[in-house]
């Protein structure tokens, strides 16, 4: 089974003037097969460019993924802010679909001292109102992303009981789980539970085209801090990818490290040795 190995936004080795035309060109040569566009402060709108960056990615044999902009609540009490977060994500989805990205990651919402019950009703209102619209975006998917924080919405079970729901499947940051629990989800066993969670929802097939985030990590209590390259965490990398592996996971791994590609390049030449 494929699992591809992406960077999170042009490589820093990107030849200037830069861009993601560019970061394509250069995730090739840097013999990575993936890429996620990090369109987390604004989505493109230039179709000609989109167009010209998906014949790119096709022309490389790179595979394209999205994350959709930060700015997102679809728990907002203010109706406007509702609004935003909503048209924010189906532009990211539709502009994801002119550019040929498989998946687009979302960060789906905040509980705002709702009960996590109330928080998923508000959340799932919101994803019907998106799904409304899902001709526009079909074949690419909604991948409502685990979240670090115990204040925000996104644990992989609320995020799974959606996906279900929507037909879709959510991105799941293991680094975010990590830091959410405190530093708890470091273990083959605890991402052994992860994975059956996973197929308890979407079914085994699910686990061939996984959409994951994974890097190092800072976290407290309150959970997540920042990322970390995995030299300065205590990410169990190679364990992971192996467990990912013997699993026979599929789909694409986007590495979350700041060191970007030179990370990037650590997992995937070590994958490639198992």
């Amino acid at each position: 089974m494929k699992l591809h190995i992406a960077a999170a936004g042009s490589p820093k080795s990107t030849p200037k003037p830069g861009g993601s035309l560019e970061g394509v060109k250069r995730v090739a040569e840097l013999g990575l097969t993936a890429l996620e566009l990090e369109w987390v402060q604004r989505v493109p709108e230039n179709i000609v460019h989109l167009h010209e960056l998906q014949d790119t990615a096709q022309k490389h044999n790179v595979l394209l993924t999205v994350h959709a902009p930060y700015f997102i609540n679809l728990n907002a009490k203010d109706l406007e802010k509702l609004d935003a977060s909503i048209h924010r994500i189906l532009s990211a989805l539709r502009m994801g679909k002119i550019v040929g990205a498989k998946s687009v990651c979302v960060h789906p919402a905040f509980y705002l001292g709702d009960s996590p019950e109330v928080a998923y009703k508000n959340v799932y209102a919101a994803m019907e109102s998106i799904m409304t619209f899902s001709d526009d975006f079909t074949g690419v998917n909604l991948g409502l992303e685990t979240m670090g924080k115990p204040t925000q919405f996104g644990t992989l079970e609320e995020n799974l009981r959606l996906s279900k729901e929507f037909g879709m499947y959510p991105v799941v940051d293991f680094a975010h789980l990590h830091a959410r629990s405190n530093g708890n989800c470091n273990t083959l066993d605890v991402w052994k539970e992860c994975l059956d969670l996973y197929v308890q929802y979407l079914g085994a097939e699910s686990l061939n085209t996984m959409h994951i985030h994974y890097s190092g990590i800072a976290y407290s209590e309150k959970g997540e801090r920042h990322h970390l390259p995995f030299a300065d965490s205590d990410a169990r990398w190679k364990e992971f990818l192996q467990f990912l592996h013997v699993s026979s996971v599929g789909g694409v791994l986007v590495c979350e490290s700041p060191l970007l590609e030179d990370d990037t390049l650590l997992l995937q030449q070590f994958y490639d040795s198992l």
